[in-house]
């Protein structure tokens, strides 16, 4: 393959970027962030603040800070694109075509809010350099090997067939966590793995014998753990009840953007902010976020059948300790012991010597598992 590979991540208020030379050795990170609002970018360690009012102003912005790099849309070797849903169809990374293209819109009832951005970015690239391949890996295909015991709600049938069932997401985080485990641990992947991407979005994993059978996330990113923003799981009529009084726009912002470590503190949902600050209320917000990460662990756990290591990802599960260590607590029933001190180190190993299941930090790899996705598909296209 000649040229680069630039991996992009177009989210709804920003445009995350990696290049990657052919052997995946990772060149510039970039981002185009807060758009249509206080935005700026950056690239590689120099940034900027200007306007972006929208998601062309901010590509055009990407582009033309790449080429005054010396990367030119036209010299890339392929774009790989993170899509946030594939539905029932796109379950492995594909070369975009008209049709796939078609399919990814079809899936925008599914991700209102991320499908569109990234066929905004596929269709600037298509017509700025429409000879350059693109490809798209979908953030749902991990999942897709989930029996349907565990991806239909109880719902009638009918329903399953207009979408409204359990996808999944961070299916890319827990792909590359499965294909980069066993050179972390220097040893053959534990056929049980109990995976946790930690972050401001949050879902636990149950991977056997490498293939996902059960996650946290359903429908939507909303569903499964307290999250940063998020609420996670709620009572139906709950939701039925806040929308009948409160209206639909106002209970879609409260449970995406004002619930879950924000909503509980009252403070802030970043994680780092609320283990520094000395309220009660940030104290009991830390709090819940471990103990449901833990009470769906078990969940988890039961659709395995056992577990044989608990792995941590993401930037809360890569960098709070604290977090980690509470986490594993609830479980020590199951044969998880943490030793303090790899605890604090940040791993990689975090059990102690001996214990029945081993525990692991392994740093979250999504844009390199893009890449790779995208290289491969190259390569059997030539």
């Amino acid at each position: 393959m000649q040229g680069p590979i630039l991996v992009l991540n177009a989210g709804s208020s920003s445009i995350k970027l990696t290049l990657f030379a052919p052997d995946l050795t990772q060149l510039l990170t970039g981002v185009a962030d807060g758009i249509g609002g206080q935005s700026r970018l950056r690239l590689g360690t120099e940034a900027r603040a200007l306007s972006l009012p929208d998601h062309d102003a901010a590509l055009r912005a990407v582009f033309e800070g790449l080429s005054a790099r010396g990367i030119t849309l036209d010299g890339l070797g392929v774009v790989g694109h993170r899509v946030v849903h594939g539905g029932r169809d796109l379950t492995r990374p594909v070369r975009i075509t008209p049709d796939i293209r078609k399919g990814i819109a079809a899936c925008i009832p599914l991700a209102p809010l991320h499908n569109p951005h990234n066929l905004a970015a596929i269709d600037a690239i298509a017509r700025l350099a429409p000879d350059v391949p693109q490809t798209a890996s979908f953030d749902t295909a991990f999942h897709s090997t989930n029996p349907d015991l565990a991806a239909l709600y109880a719902l009638p049938r009918t329903y399953a067939a207009r979408g409204i069932r359990r996808y999944g997401f961070h299916g890319l985080s827990y792909s590359a966590l499965v294909r980069n485990m066993p050179s972390v641990t220097a040893a053959p992947l534990p056929r049980r793995v109990l995976a946790c991407h930690l972050g401001n979005g949050a879902s636990l994993c149950a991977i056997r014998d490498g293939q996902s059978v059960a996650t946290t996330m359903g429908y939507s990113p909303l569903e499964g753990l307290t999250m940063g923003t998020r609420s996670g799981s709620l009572d139906p009529n709950a939701v039925l009840r806040l929308v009948e009084e409160d209206g639909v726009e106002a209970t879609h912002r409260l449970l995406n953007h004002k619930a879950g470590l924000l909503g509980l503190s009252g403070l802030s949902a970043d994680m780092r902010a609320l283990s520094e600050d000395d309220s009660e209320d940030s104290a009991f917000a830390v709090a819940h976020f471990g103990y449901w990460a833990a009470r769906h662990a078990g969940s988890m756990i039961a659709a395995m059948g056992g577990c044989d290591a608990i792995v941590f990802t993401g930037g809360i599960g890569e960098n709070a300790a604290a977090v980690r260590a509470d986490i594993a607590g609830y479980l020590d029933w199951l044969g998880v012991a943490i030793d303090p001190e790899r605890n604090q180190r940040g791993g990689p190993a975090l059990h102690r010597d001996g214990a029945q299941v081993m525990a692991w930090v392994i740093a979250a790899d999504e844009e390199r598992e893009i890449a790779r996705d995208a290289a491969s598909l190259l390569e059997r296209m030539q």
